[in-house]
């Protein structure tokens, strides 16, 4: 099994965290949106991930280390290709043509997601969705009384069907996946100006491929401030059982209530931390209350009160009582 990652969105939604990091790798509980993407397509397709591909932009040595580096935890190799221009999610794909072979899972690095079936690896396609209250808002698929999805209809005005395409598919077949990619690039089949994924999807259907549905239990957005301070609650939730608490910080007449996750080296004093807070490593926190956040690391709070927050890493909060989104290195006093 191999898994496609693109990445190469400059992630406008989410500034200014995504200035100075690509938004994949912004850390929710203490890990990042794609290594805790990969590691749950991991569990769901029971196998071993031969190889994990990541579409990217210009994002330098350091990220694409990293990006490596999440392939090796894995026991996978890792492969970096690069998208220079936005041209739609089928141009995206394509980048990685040359590992576009054998099984193949394309995962679109902006969401986090839990289920609990195993993928029907004998299907030759399987598009990942979960039900949703407003479909208009999203690409959505139509089954029938097979289980088999009949349609694919984008951001519907009209009412079809509330299963929506939540960006991770699997394809049986990663070289017919390739070509169908190449047959509509090279006679230039754009829709708004892109190369989209939905008209590759329809193009293999009409030629008979089956497409079965994988309903996830819970799809959680990473789109942006919010819905991520929201999908670090879910996550921290799911994960209350396990070890999120590191054994090496320091806390002086402080108070945790979990679920929570505290990194390396962190210090608290005089402080109230959580429910639902990441806090990075490094990390320093006094006479202050912490709720329902994300900070990253080496991050330094005085006397303030925080709430539905993220901060970005080195940076630096005092005497204030407020809703944050702030980046990388900013300082507010």
């Amino acid at each position: 099994m191999k898994i496609i990652i693109p990445m190469a969105g400059m992630g406008k939604r989410m500034r200014p965290h995504t200035l100075t990091v690509p938004k994949p790798l912004i850390k929710v509980a203490g890990k990042t949106i794609v290594r805790r993407l990969v590691e749950e397509i991991a569990k769901v397709s029971n196998e071993k991930i031969e190889e994990i591909a990541f579409i990217i932009g210009d994002f330098g040595k350091d990220v694409e280390n990293e990006l490596l580096n999440i392939a090796s935890s894995l026991d996978s190799k890792g492969s970096i290709y690069y998208q220079n221009e936005a041209l739609g999610t089928a141009h995206a794909i394509y980048m990685a043509e040359q590992s576009l072979s054998g099984n193949v899972i394309v995962a679109f690095a902006d969401t986090i997601f839990k289920a609990d079936f195993k993928l029907e690896k004998e299907a030759d396609s399987v598009i990942w969705v979960q039900k949703v209250e407003d479909p208009s808002a999203f690409g959505v698929v139509k089954i029938d009384n097979n289980n088999c999805i009949t349609d694919f209809v984008e951001k519907p005005k009209d009412f079809v069907s509330d299963l929506a395409i939540i960006g991770i598919y699997y394809f049986k077949d990663g070289e017919n996946l390739r070509n169908e990619i190449k047959y509509i690039i090279d006679n230039n089949l754009k829709e708004n100006g892109e190369y989209q994924l939905t008209n590759v999807l329809e193009n293999m259907k009409n030629k008979g491929k089956i497409f079965k549905p994988g309903q996830v239990i819970e799809w959680m957005d990473c789109g942006n401030k919010n819905a991520t301070v929201n999908t670090n609650q879910r996550v921290l939730e799911y994960h209350k059982n396990d070890k999120l608490v590191s054994d090496n910080y320091t806390a002086n007449n402080s108070l945790i209530i979990e679920p929570c996750y505290i990194g390396e080296n962190v210090k608290l004093e005089n402080s109230i931390v959580g429910p639902y807070v990441s806090i990075g490593e490094g990390s320093s926190i006094s006479s202050s209350v912490i709720t329902n956040s994300i900070l990253q690391d080496e991050i330094i709070i005085e006397n303030s009160v925080i709430d539905n927050s993220m901060l970005g890493t080195s940076s630096s909060v005092k005497n204030k009582k407020l809703d944050l989104s702030i980046s990388d290195y900013s300082t507010i006093e």
